[in-house]
């Protein structure tokens, strides 16, 4: 497919004879003129569509899952994968070694139900993992596999254009939820991309040289960013958010923190030029040459309609964190029950400062609404003794409820998995004699359901709700997120 043609029209001279002329044939002539401009216009817009909608190209949806969650509470979820393959444009621009396409970042953008608020979650490419069952490309499927690096799923078949669904597949497992769209970028779009903006701003935290970028020169080499403030487009962007060494400890999670501000960045300079289709358009014509997304927004109209759902979230709530992790050894393992708590907070379309942000008639206020903090428990706290027991499958809310209870005042007598792991509702239940202090209990516990039994002692069986509901999450992650509001210059460097 070409890329030369132009739309134009032809133009007629004159002598200027019918100059000044003010009756009805000049109104005709003017209006016939305007009409024609409209129609040049319109179809020269289509033309445009019909570019935008050739260069894009979409992955098979043949390599999904059969097993995917359910959609959750609300919002919209998007995958979105920097690929480092070295095929075609990207070979010039530096591009991985090999053919075999690579994931060099990902992370999951969780849309809210209100329209008003924005999270993405980064995945550290060295995040031990799951991967289930993967579909290569004679179409057999791959086992299982554990503990295998997070950015191997992208390389599953080993292709130059990776694997965009096998790394869906894997988010869709580790998180529990259901990815509605993938969008895979690679060098070339994105250097493409932040040329069409005029530049993306960024803040270097100290002089970087070529050694930096490249530790195998053997020298320092020459400055390729002094400290400080300045603007990055094209491969110099494209250098920035892939340089790893020279700056803070030299991981992967320190860089990480460079690509979310950058990102955050991109974000504001695009929402400074308009959210409109006459300033997202160039910004696509630029970028869809290089993308590869699911077939749900495989043409030009829904991925500017996706765009333009986002004109209403305030810089300020689009936010920016990492899954919750730690080091094992030279990789990294992903924390949990922290892990758990975050895509729980997404599946309830929740915000990671504690707002309900789905869509209903409720929602979309622009307050803080922080979560309730546990109820303070009953004169009776004291010495009251409760056994915890999680009834659900995600690890580690026995923990955390037990913690809870502790700081109301309450005696932890055991932790553990309850017999089943299905109950849907929190149970607290009682001996004979111990409602009052039951009720006490339940009250820690928002819609907990009281149960009577024969024998003594008070017990809570932790249900989904306790999982999905509204407990206060993690305060390290809403301290962590960095928004698109954010100075530039802050907290680029973790080390």
């Amino acid at each position: 497919m070409t890329r030369s043609h132009r739309a134009g029209g032809a133009r007629e001279g004159g002598d200027g004879a019918g100059r000044g002329r003010r009756g009805p044939d000049a109104v005709r002539t003017a209006a016939a003129t305007t009409l024609s401009l409209l129609l040049l216009l319109v179809a020269g817009a289509g033309w445009l569509y019909l570019q935008l909608n050739g260069d894009i190209t979409t992955f098979g949806a043949d390599g999904l899952s059969r097993d995917r969650p359910a959609a959750g509470a609300g919002g919209n979820n998007v995958l979105v994968i920097g690929s480092d393959s070295r095929s075609g444009e990207n070979r010039r621009l530096g591009g991985g070694t090999g053919d075999v396409g690579r994931s060099d970042t990902a992370f999951l953008l969780h849309v809210y139900g209100d329209g008003r608020h924005a999270l993405a979650v980064s995945f550290p490419r060295d995040a031990l993992v799951a991967i289930p069952p993967c579909r290569m490309p004679d179409g057999t499927w791959t086992p299982a596999r554990s503990a295998a690096m997070f950015n191997s799923a992208f390389t599953v078949g080993g292709t130059a254009k990776g694997n965009p669904a096998c790394t869906q597949n894997t988010v869709e497992q580790l998180t529990g939820l259901r990815v509605d769209h993938t969008v895979v970028v690679d060098f070339a779009g994105f250097a493409a991309l932040t040329t069409a903006v005029g530049g993306v701003p960024v803040c270097v935290p100290r002089d970087v040289y070529e050694g930096d970028l490249n530790p195998h020169r053997g020298a320092r080499g020459a400055l390729l960013f002094p400290r400080g403030p300045q603007s990055l487009s094209g491969q110099r962007a494209l250098d920035y958010v892939r340089l790893r060494h020279g700056i803070g400890d030299g991981s992967d999670i320190g860089r990480i923190k460079r690509q979310q501000a950058f990102t955050a960045a991109l974000i504001k300079k695009v929402r400074s030029r308009g959210m409109n289709p006459s300033t997202l358009l160039p910004l696509a014509r630029a970028a869809t040459a290089a993308l590869t997304v699911d077939p749900g927004l495989g043409s030009a109209d829904r991925l500017l309609a996706f765009a333009l759902s986002m004109k209403d979230v305030d810089l300020h709530d689009t936010k920016f964190l990492t899954v919750p992790w730690r080091y094992q050894g030279a990789r990294v393992a992903v924390v949990h029950p922290d892990a758990d708590r975050l895509w729980a907070d997404l599946r309830a379309d929740r915000t990671v400062d504690g707002q309900d942000a789905g869509s209903g008639p409720h929602h979309g206020a622009r307050e803080d609404h922080k979560a309730a903090a546990p109820t303070p428990a009953a004169p009776t706290a004291a010495g009251v003794a409760v056994a915890v027991y999680n009834g659900t499958s995600v690890s580690g809310l026995a923990a955390h409820a037990a913690a809870q209870l502790r700081t109301a005042g309450y005696t932890v007598t055991r932790t553990a998995t309850a017999a089943a792991q299905q109950y849907a509702t929190t149970v607290v239940a009682y001996g004979p004699g111990q409602q009052e202090q039951a009720q006490g209990v339940a009250r820690q516990f928002a819609g907990a359901v009281l149960r009577q039994a024969a024998a003594p002692g008070i017990s809570v069986t932790l249900g989904r709700d306790y999982a999905d509901g509204p407990a206060t999450p993690p305060a390290h992650l809403g301290g962590a997120a960095r928004s698109a509001a954010d100075d530039p210059c802050a907290d680029l460097s973790y080390g």
